[in-house]
């Protein structure tokens, strides 16, 4: 048996699910030369509009999406305590491992078709993606390279966080008595592997603080329709956007090997990451009413899991595509940031749009379900 919640509170759940998931492709689709981005990166290339904007948005202000959606999950999650422990696990592994397996098929696959030509194999190769660090061509790494990046190292990177997702489910009963009986140690300790990016046997500790905070909400009734009385959003919005400029900028003046640049970026980004959950999630709640009444954005919306699984690796290689062919437009590179992703996004609209007309059942298995 699960929790009934309001209306508004089912809206700004799945308004912000979207959100989360469609700002995905212009964290995923920057063309600065590190091609990945930690907290704590620093910028080995002049500072320019270009470098500070992407560097800005995707390394800075829009860090607050995978936090916001392990605390969404981790509410949602805690809604069904009435279901059976396995019973549980068993839907986790349908709407989970099964979409994590034809998801990263289907990186497989695009990876390998784009290799067949030498305009699209040059965009794979630049982009760097193979986690394993093998970039050679899939016909010469050979069956068993394949089925290991499609089971444990997919090339559709942004799986790990479906992974890390239903990991954090199996302990779901552990975190739920902690958070009964020992909720500040839990959350201290949970907190430090955050902040330093660390695991916990085999969990992903970048998600266990922010699930576990998802579970705290839910079993408190916090109230998360209207503004706490402490919360100055005038605060939560300079500190969120502030802060996210600020790191901007050091992240191109601090020297990346001392050990100070650490601290700093990490503090820094980790306050506007909690901040900007703050600000985002009680500061839009009239944007969110007029999405909400608009037909277009509940059809763009019900989209969100499709759009998930399908922009990685595409919004890297097409990145990677216009960066070679419009290098000799003025401005090519803020060019390229702004139109590659939007036009993944829209690609991956298209291809939900015509799945789930035509083969539903394909769609049903790869969203687990997510049918709305």
């Amino acid at each position: 048996m699960s929790v009934q919640i309001s209306r508004f509170l089912s809206q700004k759940l799945r308004f912000y699910t979207f959100l989360s998931i469609a700002l995905l492709l212009a964290v995923h689709g920057y063309n600065l030369h590190q091609t990945y981005l930690q907290p704590f990166t620093t910028v080995r290339e002049p500072l320019t509009v270009t470098t500070f904007f992407e560097y800005f948005m995707a390394n800075g202000v829009l860090r607050f999406r995978i936090p916001l959606l392990f605390i969404i999950s981790g509410y949602i999650y805690a809604m069904q305590d009435g279901t059976p422990y396995l019973e549980q696990i068993k839907k986790r592994a349908s709407t989970l491992i099964i979409p994590y397996l034809i998801w990263s098929a289907i990186g497989l696959a695009i990876t390998f078709l784009w290799q067949q030509f030498p305009i699209t194999a040059n965009a794979v190769l630049s982009a760097k993606l193979d986690q394993l660090g093998d970039d050679r061509p899939y016909t010469v790494i050979g069956w068993w390279g394949i089925v290991v990046r499609w089971l444990v190292a997919p090339i559709s990177f942004q799986l790990w966080f479906i992974l890390a997702l239903f990991l954090t489910n199996l302990i779901y009963p552990g975190i739920r008595w902690a958070i009964r009986h020992i909720a500040i140690w839990w959350f201290a300790a949970s907190f430090l592997l955050w902040i330093f990016e660390l695991g916990f046997l085999v969990v992903d500790g970048r998600g266990l603080f922010f699930f576990s905070l998802g579970v705290w909400l839910q079993k408190t009734n916090f109230n998360l329709e209207k503004k706490p009385k402490w919360l100055s959003l005038y605060i939560a919005w300079l500190l969120f956007i502030g802060f996210s400029v600020i790191k901007t900028f050091m992240a191109f003046e601090l020297e990346p090997t001392n050990p100070a640049t650490y601290v700093i970026l990490n503090t820094m980004h980790d306050i506007a990451v909690l901040a900007g959950i703050l600000a985002v999630w009680f500061g839009a709640d009239s944007l969110v009413k007029w999405c909400m009444r608009q037909h277009w954005f509940l059809w763009l919306s019900s989209f969100s899991f499709f759009i998930f699984g399908l922009h990685a690796p595409l919004v890297v290689y097409v990145t990677r595509l216009f960066y070679h062919y419009l290098h000799d437009l003025p401005n090519y590179r803020l060019i390229t940031y702004l139109l590659a992703p939007a036009l993944v996004f829209f690609f991956c609209v298209g291809v939900a749009a015509i799945a789930r007309r035509f083969v539903p059942g394909f769609y049903r298995w790869a969203t687990g379900g997510r049918v709305f």
